[in-house]
């Protein structure tokens, strides 16, 4: 039976760094050498292992079944920190992630609803009243899950809607000049909207990268780079709203007013957005209040 002789290569902080597959793949091709005969017996070196540590049998006819199945684990894939797992079992994490327990307020809203039935809009409003948990003000929000088909090979829907009573959030539209941008760059933002002429565009780049990942870059797509842009902002700002699906994923989230509002302009705003994203194309509607639970709406 061959010797076996147990090497530290590295200190910890160096060998944590092997975990990548990448780099256990390489430096377990690596650390295999081809058969070597000596004196008539084979010869084997240079084995890796897990946790810095490196084997090599010396003198042996073969490599310990334990060491095979070390490599054929690193072989099939796994990061050098799954090394002696064997193929096809998952390695358990000392870190499980912790199952999230709903408040005994949720579950008891939870129960006012059923799971299988769609429910009339009036029926679906009174609910989203009485699920409401929040002390403040709740949203009353609208998603929209779109049939397939209906999209065809577009990747996305986009279209604006007018709510008759408005969202209950006051929308700040701005017009872009010189001094909006002078105050962009300055670091202050004092508006949800930004309506821009075309001829602004090329002063509005200057801060692109500053509006840009805060939706607030003015795009002929939401209609806010306009001929008219005072004409737009007063549309805006009267209750128009942008909509648009998720991006691949026929999905769509609507605001649609506050839990305070009576359910007569719930109606006629949730109502409104149907008709704008046209009833035929959409396959489910489900109607929740901030943090509440979903209630599903039936669309006959």
């Amino acid at each position: 039976m061959g010797k076996v002789r147990v090497a530290k290569l590295g200190d910890e902080e160096q060998e944590k760094k092997l975990a990548h597959r990448a780099e256990a793949r390489r430096q377990t091709k690596k650390s295999k050498k081809p058969l070597e005969k000596t004196r008539g017996k084979e010869r084997v070196e240079g084995v890796g292992l897990k946790g810095g540590e490196r084997v090599a049998v010396v003198e042996g006819t073969q490599i310990k079944d334990e060491y095979k199945k070390l490599v054929e684990a690193v072989e099939e894939g796994l990061p050098a920190g799954e090394a002696g797992v064997a193929p096809g079992e998952k390695k358990v994490s000392k870190r499980q992630k912790k199952v999230k327990i709903r408040s005994k307020r949720y579950q008891e809203a939870r129960k006012l609803v059923d799971k299988t039935k769609q429910y009339p809009l009036s029926d679906a409003l009174k609910l989203v009243k009485q699920t409401s948990m929040t002390k403040f003000d709740g949203t009353v929000e609208l998603h929209v899950n779109l049939s397939p088909l209906s999209m065809g090979d577009k990747k996305e829907m986009r279209g604006s809607v007018n709510l008759p009573h408005g969202t209950g959030k006051q929308v700040r539209v701005v017009i872009a000049d010189d001094a909006v941008v002078a105050e962009v760059e300055a670091g202050k933002i004092n508006f949800d909207i930004l309506v821009a002429h075309p001829s602004m565009m090329s002063k509005l780049a200057k801060v692109a990268k500053i509006l840009g990942p805060k939706g607030l870059m003015p795009n002929p797509k939401t209609g806010t780079v306009t001929q008219e842009p005072e004409k737009r902002a007063k549309e805006l700002a009267s209750g128009e709203v942008n909509f648009k699906t998720e991006p691949d994923q026929p999905i769509i989230h609507m605001s649609v007013g506050k839990v305070s509002f009576e359910e007569k302009k719930l109606a006629d705003n949730v109502k409104a957005v149907l008709d704008a994203v046209g009833r035929g194309k959409i396959a489910r509607a489900t109607l929740t209040s901030t943090m509440g639970p979903g209630i599903k709406l039936a669309l006959t």
